[in-house]
């Protein structure tokens, strides 16, 4: 069998060994599946229905869905196998970047989720060079999607087939919009061969999916990290079901009972926060059990797994602790694949010990996404690090430690600004503004971002990201930022874990309090607080350590815009709307 070369390939590759059920969405409370033959078979219907009304090599389509569905699947390869251009779009931001994204990309056909997002979109549509918006649920005063499959005229399948075979790897595949630092969206344009190129050199690092093909897909699939994800499970044989919501991964996890899923390290804390939770309601031994079993984890050493006596003891705590954590994540869960930002060792190594298997990776949007990964066996994974290089793409550090990437899966450029460009790919090596390491055996250690690294007024660099993320250890703390650029020392803004927080109150028999704004200047918790960041302090130098903080009652969330839609921070819209905390600590 060839390999895949475009990105529509995929789907086909998998024809030659088809799936009962390939792709999986939940309507109404039931599970509704499509095997790869149905799937492949309206991909055609729509791309015959896109020719039909006028779409041509080149014309781009956004996609926007506020979850992940079959729908937007459907598109997605309908669009591409007839040389059109996909743009998905991120359902969260306001309609004034709707409007520039849109008309950016002279996007002609919008495919959209639901009624949210068509209210948003309607507003601006005459401002842009829409000609029509179809959405995949059924409301009033907009096309629904279904309507391309009424009428089909099969005869143009001829042309779908010519089509296809004019669509090259250098063509353009997407544009996908990414936050620019002038707060204008940069538009980073990925051909085929940047996406295939990279998922097939990624997709070696798997391991073997034989008789393991369910996952579980809820981070965005307009994020490249999904995305290609998506695409090698098609690739892999792999039946993919797509979770209702962030809300109810747990309920689907333990419906489907998937071997893998994709995460971002925030979502690994947050699972691990309320293993620690419920941890915390136990009494004697069974709490002494789990203190020990949390203790043995932490020793854990992928490279000396052939230790008998530590073996002995991983395995009790396996049988009586972690055995649970894995049934209430499905009881299948072999493999989280991570990405986007850091994850903290202490968490990948616990998770490893437990018998679920964490493979972090790096990249960046620009690099289609992978540059490095992990891979779950001895000598492919260290604890701290986001693996090696993956084959076909070469990596060097520049003097001043920025980590620089040349291969294939360097983008095309940025859509309409070849002066950004320039300054991102110069000699061939993308620029990717992170700051690392690679150390004797290859692997890539991450320290923090270019443009995050800041001078306090005594001359000291600090590293925020290392710093936040040691913070976050804490189970006081839902978010955490780093500030002191330009002053005496690092301060932070916190979110506090509020749920947390308030099953310690009433465990310490403390005034209950139901009110955020109340709870964070509650004494008790700020001294508490206070104490957790003195003890993480001792990890850092004199001139690192976070010397004063200041709680917000607002949580930070994609919603209200503070974060990413992969969770990670928006740190100058966090530093803008709580100026005034900033303000009170260095006044």
């Amino acid at each position: 069998m060839k390999k895949p070369k475009r990105l529509f390939d995929f789907l086909e590759y998998q024809l030659n060994n088809p799936l009962d059920k390939s792709i999986n969405t939940k309507y109404d409370g039931k599970w509704e599946s499509l095997s790869t033959h149905d799937f492949f078979e309206k991909v055609q219907i729509v791309s015959r229905k896109l020719i039909e009304i006028g779409i041509k090599k080149g014309d781009k389509i956004a996609l926007i869905s506020t979850q992940n569905r079959t729908e937007w699947c459907i598109v997605d390869n309908s669009i591409l196998q007839i040389g059109g251009v996909t743009v998905p779009i991120y359902p969260t931001i306001s309609e004034k970047e709707y409007q520039y994204v849109l008309n950016h990309s002279e996007s002609k056909i919008c495919f959209i989720s639901d009624k949210d997002v068509f209210d948003k979109i309607h507003k601006i549509k005459d401002k842009t060079k829409l000609k029509k918006i179809y959405s995949f649920e059924e409301f009033q005063n907009c096309s629904n999607w279904n309507l391309l499959f009424e009428n089909d005229n099969k005869s143009l399948q001829g042309k779908v087939n010519i089509k296809k075979e004019e669509v090259i790897p250098d063509d353009l595949a997407t544009i996908i919009y990414t936050s620019g630092t002038t707060g204008v969206p940069k538009g980073v344009m990925l051909t085929h061969r940047n996406i295939v190129s990279n998922i097939l050199s990624a997709s070696t690092r798997l391991p073997p999916m034989e008789n393991k093909n369910k996952a579980l897909s809820f981070l965005p699939l307009c994020h490249i990290f999904e995305r290609i994800i998506i695409y090698m499970y098609y690739y892999s044989r792999v039946e993919i079901y797509f979770a209702e919501s962030l809300e109810t991964i747990s309920e689907n996890l333990n419906e489907i009972r998937p071997f893998y899923m994709t995460a971002v390290p925030r979502l690994i804390e947050k699972i691990f926060d309320k293993i620690e939770g419920k941890a915390e309601e136990l009494r004697g031994v069974k709490k002494s059990l789990y203190k020990w079993s949390i203790s043995i984890a932490d020793k854990f050493d992928i490279e000396k797994q052939n230790r008998i006596f530590y073996n002995i003891k991983l395995m009790i705590a396996r049988f009586l602790v972690f055995s649970k954590w894995k049934n209430a994540l499905g009881g299948k869960l072999e493999l989280i694949c991570s990405g986007s930002a850091p994850l903290q060792p202490q968490l990948a190594k616990i998770f490893t010990a437990a018998g679920i298997k964490i493979m972090e990776g790096y990249g960046l949007t620009e690099s289609s996404p992978v540059i490095s990964i992990s891979e779950p066996i001895k000598g492919g994974t260290k604890f701290g690090y986001v693996g090696k290089i993956i084959e076909g793409i070469e990596v060097k550090i520049a003097k001043d430690g920025e980590i620089l990437c040349k291969g294939p899966n360097v983008m095309k450029g940025y859509y309409k600004n070849s002066k950004l460009t320039s300054e991102t790919i110069k000699n061939g090596f993308l620029h990717t503004g992170d700051i690392g390491k690679i150390d004797k055996d290859g692997f890539l250690k991450i320290t923090d971002r270019k443009k995050q690294l800041f001078k306090t007024s005594g001359g000291k660099y600090i590293a925020p990201q290392v710093i936040e993320n040691k913070m976050k250890r804490s189970p006081f703390i839902e978010q955490i930022m780093v500030i002191g650029e330009g002053e005496k020392m690092p301060s932070a803004i916190i979110q506090p874990d509020f749920e947390y927080i308030k099953k310690w109150l009433q465990k310490n028999k403390f005034n209950f309090l139901d009110d955020f704004k109340n709870i964070c200047k509650k004494e008790e918790l700020l001294i508490k607080i206070t104490r957790e960041i003195d003890k993480i302090n001792e990890e850092f130098g004199d001139w690192e350590r976070i010397k004063k903080f200041e709680l917000t009652p607002q949580i930070w969330s994609i919603e209200n815009g503070l974060l990413t839609p992969t969770m990670k921070l928006k740190r100058k819209s966090i530093l803008k709307k709580f100026i005034h905390l900033k303000e009170k600590i260095y006044t």
